[in-house]
């Protein structure tokens, strides 16, 4: 018998609201794998002496999530050309002695954003410039997009990642500054929010959009899993939107990084159930 689990973990601040664990240990359980996955709660200061606490301890992968995306990159081996491109890791893979940064953030939201329609050819509006943001845009360009614009309320972190979308992934992006309720452009088919904004516990703060310019023809997606139904999306609703919650994003980026740390392709249908029976969602 063998008593000697695998570990993976997710660091970042805060994480008591995130639901990667119960959907990852389903997966372990569904694959018959004795492995176990940690969430912690790590200071910026202090994510150093995680990144040591992981190799000393053997962990065999994890994540990354708010506000260690960008951070954690110095405190890395090396960065897969998924990573590098964006400048932000949410996935860390051990490969031999070295520990890997992977990015599985904007393939996951590619993947369930093409459940809803097809992102080539269409002009998105991303809301955000952190690391969520700076891996969707980067696949959203990859993908076809026709346009992205950064909104932002640091006019200096849009224009930063404007320019990346421009140099890197030779997308046509550009910067805009976030001051008050923001107009949709009408031309716009895809709003996606990639901020916090609206994560438990905080569940009734509100994105600043003017509403009145969401059109039933655009598509709204939301990042956070938790709640699945934020109150964004339930105002885009109201305007007769498509929306995309969070949890297709997190079962696509999960299923990514099982196959990366056990080498096995796990069932993204045992995933899902796992968050809808957490969040008592009805499947469609």
């Amino acid at each position: 018998m063998n008593f000697k689990p695998e570990l993976c973990c997710l660091f970042g601040k805060p994480v008591a609201e995130n639901p990667t664990q119960p959907m990852i240990e389903a997966a372990f359980r569904r694959h018959g794998l004795d492995w176990r996955y940690v969430q912690f709660e790590i200071e910026p200061e202090q994510l150093a002496d995680a990144v040591r606490g992981m190799r000393a301890m053997g962990f065999r992968g994890g994540n990354v999530t708010t506000p260690h995306k960008v951070a954690i990159v110095k405190h890395l081996d090396r960065i897969a050309e998924s990573a590098s491109m964006m400048g932000a890791v949410n996935c860390i893979v051990r490969r031999g002695k070295e520990l890997v940064g992977e990015n599985t953030d904007g393939k996951g939201f590619v993947q369930s954003l093409r459940g809803v329609t097809d992102p080539a050819g269409k002009r998105v509006v991303m809301l955000g410039a952190g690391g969520a943001a700076r891996a969707i845009g980067v696949e959203l360009a990859l993908a076809g997009a026709r346009s992205l614009t950064v909104v932002n309320r640091s006019k200096e972190r849009s224009r930063e990642l404007a320019e990346l979308l421009r140099t890197k992934a030779k997308a046509a992006a550009e910067a805009v500054a976030w001051d008050g309720d923001y107009k949709v452009p009408s031309d716009a088919d895809v709003v996606v929010n990639a901020t916090s904004i609206g994560l438990f516990p905080d569940v009734q703060a509100r994105v600043p959009l003017d509403l009145s310019t969401l059109a039933p023809r655009m598509v709204v997606a939301d990042v956070i899993p938790n709640p699945p139904e934020t109150r964004l999306l339930r105002d885009a609703q109201a305007r007769g939107c498509t929306t995309l919650d969070g949890l297709g994003m997190l079962v696509n980026q999960g299923v990514i990084g099982f196959k990366a740390w056990t080498g096995i392709d796990p069932d993204p249908g045992v995933m899902r159930k796992a968050l809808e029976d957490v969040f008592r969602v009805a499947t469609p």
